[in-house]
C-alpha cells in the first residue's frame, strides 16, 4: 500500500526556493522497462534539483495512490539544498526515503550519478533551473527513464526545438513524461473547459490573466558577493537571469498563460507588450518589474496578461474568459483551489448572477498529476506532456520577447529565433565562464526595448 503522511507537503507548500543543477556530457543509453500492471514493486525515484519545487514534487511522488514509490537518489550543486530535501523527505516519508548518503550527489555531473542509480522504467524528477531541462531530459531518455519535469521546460526558441524533438524520441520509446503545468489536471478547470466548449459563455471574445504581487523568489538580486563564481551565483538566483529561467516572466506567468490558452483551445500567434524597471537601486538582475502583454489568436481574439512584482501596489492573481453570453472565472487567488464558475454577465464581483459553479471538492492538482503519471507508468498507458509543455513555454517566451524588444513577435519568430541564451550548457563549469558576463560595474545586460532586437 502507498504510505501517505497525514500532512504530505505539496510543491506549493514546500516552495522556498528551487533546487539547482548544471550539466556536462551525456552517456550511454538503456532499454526502456515498464512496470507490470498490478505488481507491487515500488517505482524508484531520483530527485535532480533539491530546492523547494524538487522537494515538493518528491513529496507528491511519495504520496501517490496509484502504486508504491520510493526515493533512492538525490542530486544538486548546493549542499544546503540537498540537506534540506533529505531532511524533509527523511522525516515525513521515513519508510520511503532510501537516498542514503552514498546516493546523495553534489556537483555538475550529479544528475548523471543520480539517474545511474535507477533502472529502466523508474522515474527521475527534473526540477533544476529550466535552462538545463533538455540536457537532463536527453540523458533520462538514454537511460530509459520516465520523467517528471517542472515548468517551464524551455526558455527560448532553440531550446524549444530541442525539447520538441526529445519529446518525440521519448514517445517512440513509450516513456511516460509529466510536465508540471498542474492546472491542466485540475478537475474544476476541466469541468469549466467542457462548459466553455459547450457554449456556456458563447463565443470567447477576450481572456484576461493577472499575476500582480510583491517580489517573490529570486525576482531581484543585488551585487554578487565574494566567494561564489558568476556561474554559481546565476544558477543560485536563477529567476534573476534570463538564460537560467526565462526570468520572472517565464517562471511566474506560464501557469496563467497556459490555463487561458487551454480555455481558448488554441495557442496565440503573436504578441505585443510593454514593461519596465523601477526603483532598482543597485540590483543586477535582468527582470522588468511590470509587464503588460496583448496576445492575439488566429481568429483575432485577445489574451491580456498583466504581471507585476512590486511592493504596496494593487495585487491580483486570477484569470477570466469573457464571451458573448457571460464571463468565466478560470482561477482566483492563486493556482489552487481554482473556484471556477460562470457569470451571466461580465461583472466578476457580482455573486448574484452566477449561472454555473463547480460545486465539488477540488483535489490538489499537484497530487493529481503525480497519481496519473504513476498510473500511466504502471499500466503502460500513453502519457507524454512534452509538446504541450514546450508550446506553453514558447508562447510565454513570445510575450516576454515582445516586452523586452518592444516589437510585435510572432510564434514563428520566437520558434526560429537564433538567440540561444546558453548554447554550451553541456560543458559548463562551476568555475568557468558564465553564460552571462557582467560589465565592468558588476551589472548584467538588461533588456532595452526599441534599442536592441535581442532580449539582451
Amino acid at each position: 500500500m502507498s504510505e501517505t503522511p497525514k500532512s504530505a507537503t505539496s510543491r506549493r507548500e514546500f516552495i522556498r526556493g528551487t533546487g539547482t543543477m548544471a550539466a556536462s556530457a551525456l552517456a550511454a543509453s538503456a532499454i526502456p522497462y515498464v512496470h507490470a500492471q498490478g505488481t507491487e514493486e515500488a517505482t524508484q525515484i531520483a530527485l535532480v534539483g533539491c530546492g523547494g519545487r524538487g522537494g515538493g514534487a518528491a513529496s507528491n511522488a511519495l504520496s501517490v495512490t496509484t502504486g508504491p514509490t520510493k526515493v533512492v537518489a538525490l542530486a544538486d550543486v548546493f549542499p544546503d539544498r540537498m540537506r534540506g530535501a533529505a531532511g524533509h523527505l527523511g522525516k515525513n516519508f521515513a519508510k520511503k526515503f532510501e537516498a542514503t548518503p552514498d546516493r546523495q550527489f553534489i556537483g555538475l555531473d550529479a544528475y548523471k550519478k543520480a539517474m545511474d542509480c535507477l533502472k529502466p522504467g523508474d522515474v527521475v524528477i527534473l526540477t533544476t533551473p529550466p535552462a538545463f531541462r533538455w540536457v537532463h531530459f536527453k540523458y533520462a531518455i538514454e537511460k530509459g527513464l520516465n520523467v517528471f519535469m517542472e515548468k517551464p521546460v524551455t526558455v527560448d526558441g532553440p531550446s524549444t526545438k530541442k525539447m520538441l524533438a526529445l519529446g518525440k524520441e521519448a514517445a517512440a520509446k513509450k516513456l511516460k513524461v509529466g510536465v508540471g503545468l498542474m492546472c491542466r489536471h485540475c478537475d474544476a478547470r476541466r469541468a469549466l473547459f467542457d462548459k466553455i466548449k459547450e457554449g456556456a459563455i458563447g463565443d470567447v471574445l477576450a481572456i484576461r490573466a493577472y499575476r500582480m504581487h510583491g517580489p517573490v523568489g529570486f525576482f531581484s538580486s543585488g551585487p554578487k558577493p565574494d566567494g561564489i563564481t558568476d556561474t554559481m551565483y546565476q544558477i543560485q538566483r536563477f529567476h534573476s537571469f534570463l538564460w537560467a529561467s526565462g526570468g520572472c516572466f517565464s517562471d511566474f506567468y506560464i501557469h496563467n498563460i497556459d490555463e487561458c490558452c487551454w480555455m481558448k483551445d488554441a495557442w496565440p500567434v503573436k504578441a505585443q507588450a510593454t514593461g519596465g524597471r523601477h526603483y532598482r537601486g543597485d540590483t543586477i538582475d535582468q527582470n522588468f518589474d511590470n509587464y503588460s502583454v496583448e496576445y492575439t489568436f488566429a481568429d483575432g481574439t485577445k489574451l491580456f496578461l498583466y504581471g507585476r512584482c512590486m511592493d504596496r501596489a494593487w495585487s491580483e492573481f486570477a484569470s477570466y474568459a469573457s464571451g458573448t453570453k457571460g464571463c468565466a472565472q478560470i482561477s482566483i487567488g492563486g493556482h489552487h483551489p481554482a473556484k471556477c464558475h460562470i457569470h451571466k454577465g461580465h461583472d466578476n464581483d457580482n455573486k448574484g448572477d452566477i449561472a454555473w459553479a463547480y460545486d465539488k471538492p477540488e483535489p490538489d492538482p499537484y497530487q493529481l498529476e503525480w497519481n496519473r503519471l504513476i498510473e500511466a507508468i504502471r499500466t503502460d498507458k500513453p502519457h507524454n506532456e512534452v509538446e504541450r509543455g514546450a508550446m506553453a513555454s514558447l508562447v510565454t517566451s513570445m510575450g516576454r520577447m515582445a516586452a523586452h524588444t518592444g516589437q510585435v513577435i510572432t510564434l514563428d519568430q520566437i520558434m526560429n529565433c537564433d538567440h540561444e541564451f546558453a548554447p554550451d550548457l553541456e560543458s559548463l563549469k562551476a568555475d568557468g565562464p558564465a553564460p552571462l558576463q557582467p560589465g565592468p560595474d558588476g551589472k548584467y545586460p538588461v533588456p532595452m526595448p526599441g534599442k536592441k532586437t535581442r532580449e539582451y
